[in-house]
C-alpha cells in the first residue's frame, strides 16, 4: 500500500518553512517543544472563548513562534481578525497576559503580532473549521465538502482534496469519504501543498477531517 507522509514535513526546506524558529541544547529541547504547544493551545482557547457566537469560526491559519534569548515573538495569521480589530490593544494585551501566565517567561519579553491573511478560504485550517461547523449542525457531509471546494475555488487555488473519516452521518460503521477537485501532486516536492488534519466531536462520535490544498508550483 502507498505510505502516506505528512506533506508539510516532506517539503521542509524546499517550499515549506518551519512554524517554530528557535535553538535549544539537546537537554532543553523537550521543554521548548512543550512551551510551544502551551502557547498554541493557550491562544486557540483564548480565541475560542472570546469568539462571537454568530460566526463560530476561529479563523487561525497558523501560529508562528520565534524565540531569542530575551524575546518570544508570536505571529498569529488570522483569516477573520474581527475579534482583535474591534478593541485591538485591549484584546492583544489580555492575550499576552494569558500566555505569560501559562508560561513562566522569566526575563523574556513576549511580543504578539496579528497578521491578516488575504483569501482565508485558501487555508486548510480555516476550511476544516468551516466543515466542522457544518457537520456539527448536521448538514450532510457531501454538501459540506462541496461547499468547501466552492469556497477554495474563489481563493484561486490549483487543486484541493478533502477527506472525512469516522461515523459519517451517524452510521453504525465508520468509513472514509473523500473528494478531489483540480490536481493535488503529493509526490512533487516542488509543488507547494498546504495540509491540515482536524478533529470534530459530533454527537455520534469523533470525525477526522483532512484537507490538502495545492497552492502553486514554485
Amino acid at each position: 500500500m502507498g505510505q502516506k507522509i505528512n506533506p508539510l514535513g516532506f517539503r521542509l526546506g524546499t517550499t515549506q518553512s518551519h512554524h517554530s524558529l528557535w535553538f535549544a541544547q539537546p537537554k532543553k529541547y523537550s521543554e521548548g517543544l512543550e512551551e510551544d504547544k502551551k502557547i498554541r493551545d493557550c491562544i486557540k482557547n483564548f480565541v475560542q472563548k472570546n469568539i462571537r457566537i454568530s460566526s463560530g469560526m476561529e479563523g487561525i491559519a497558523r501560529i508562528e513562534i520565534q524565540k531569542r534569548i530575551d524575546l518570544i515573538q508570536i505571529i498569529i495569521y488570522m483569516g477573520f481578525p474581527k475579534l482583535f480589530i474591534e478593541d485591538k490593544p485591549r484584546r492583544v494585551e489580555e492575550l499576552q497576559m494569558n500566555v505569560q501566565k501559562e508560561l513562566n517567561c522569566g526575563n523574556r519579553k513576549l511580543n504578539i503580532a496579528i497578521t491578516r491573511i488575504s483569501n482565508p478560504y485558501g487555508h486548510p485550517n480555516i476550511l476544516a473549521e468551516f466543515i466542522a461547523g457544518q457537520l456539527k449542525n448536521r448538514v450532510s457531509f457531501r454538501k459540506a465538502m462541496k461547499k468547501a471546494i466552492e469556497l477554495t475555488e474563489q481563493a484561486n487555488t490549483k487543486g484541493i482534496q478533502v477527506q472525512i473519516a469516522g461515523r459519517i452521518d451517524g452510521k453504525e460503521i465508520a468509513r472514509v469519504e473523500w473528494i478531489r477537485e483540480g490536481r493535488v501532486p503529493l509526490q512533487t516536492i516542488e509543488a507547494k501543498i498546504d495540509y491540515c488534519s482536524y478533529t470534530v466531536r459530533t454527537i455520534y462520535g469523533v470525525l477526522g477531517i483532512k484537507i490538502w490544498i495545492f497552492v502553486d508550483e514554485e
